[in-house]
């Protein structure tokens, strides 16, 4: 297959993802971040700062990127990740999500733990694949209807010279608790497009977004889809940052939402 048979591959796999198949409803807003297939490896921590500004959102709760009691609008969400190379394909986290609503102080919005995993040698396939399993516990009513759902997500990379593609389609469900638990799978993704020209600054494009329940689909005025013109780069010592914007494209999405993410990994040893 060419280079350029390639691109116009995967090109059409971005637009079907972010057409056809956009995401679940609610994105996660703690959580603008796209994974690729590789992990960190053995005995590698990786100490990760996500976050986000709603500069332009909704002013009443359970729209935009809020789905609890707290308006969209000026909120900031700030989490913390700290993930651990089990094997060199095999790695394990656990997230701390806060919440900074306008007019509030900061309040606790929940808690994440997640396994993520390569498949095969990076190269020994057309496309580099991986996987993702995540529990989310939620601070109910405040910041989400479902107290506890389970995020299933496939993830597909493709590198083309210097030009990264990584596709992270996502299932998630309300299990247990809350007025979902009964309700199937939410369809939602996470798609990036990234040209690795400097190591210091390299230009991007993230999409993120959701159509509601798989066998329900929401109308198209209450779906999120966001696209995300972003910068990432190495600040030197190891730091890694991912900056933008993001600007949603429906009637419920929030208007303007600034992400800012900064990563430090380090080898600490093997635990065993």
């Amino acid at each position: 297959m060419t280079r350029r048979t390639h691109a116009h591959f995967i090109l059409f796999a971005l637009i079907s993802v972010s057409s056809a198949a956009p995401v679940i409803a609610q994105v996660d807003p703690w959580e603008f971040d796209v994974y690729p297939a590789r992990t960190i490896g053995k005995g590698i921590a990786e100490f990760e700062s996500l976050n986000s500004v709603v500069a332009n959102g909704h002013s009443q709760g359970d729209s935009g990127t809020s789905s609890g009691e707290f308006p969209s609008q000026s909120i900031y969400r700030p989490a913390f990740e700290l993930a651990y190379g089990l094997t060199d394909h095999l790695e394990a986290a656990a997230y701390l999500n806060l919440a900074l609503p306008s007019g509030e102080g900061f309040q606790y919005a929940g808690s994440k733990y997640r396994l993520r995993g390569s498949l095969f040698e990076q190269g020994q396939l057309p496309v580099d694949l991986g996987w993702y399993a995540e529990l989310e516990w939620n601070r109910i009513p405040e910041f989400d209807e479902s107290e506890l759902e389970l995020e299933l997500k496939p993830i597909i990379e493709k590198d083309i010279g210097r030009l990264e593609i990584d596709l992270n389609p996502k299932f998630a469900k309300a299990i247990f608790f809350g007025p979902d638990k009964n309700k199937g799978f939410e369809f939602g993704y996470a798609a990036g497009v990234y040209y690795d020209y400097w190591r210091r600054m390299s230009p991007g494009l993230e999409f993120y977004g959701g159509i509601g329940l798989i066998d329900d689909i929401d109308p198209i005025s209450e779906q999120q889809h966001y696209i995300f013109p972003v910068l990432r780069g190495e600040l030197g010592g190891g730091v890694e940052y991912s900056v933008g914007p993001g600007f949603g494209l429906t009637a419920g999405s929030d208007h303007v939402i600034v992400k800012f993410n900064l990563e430090l990994e380090r080898f600490v040893g093997t635990l065993l």
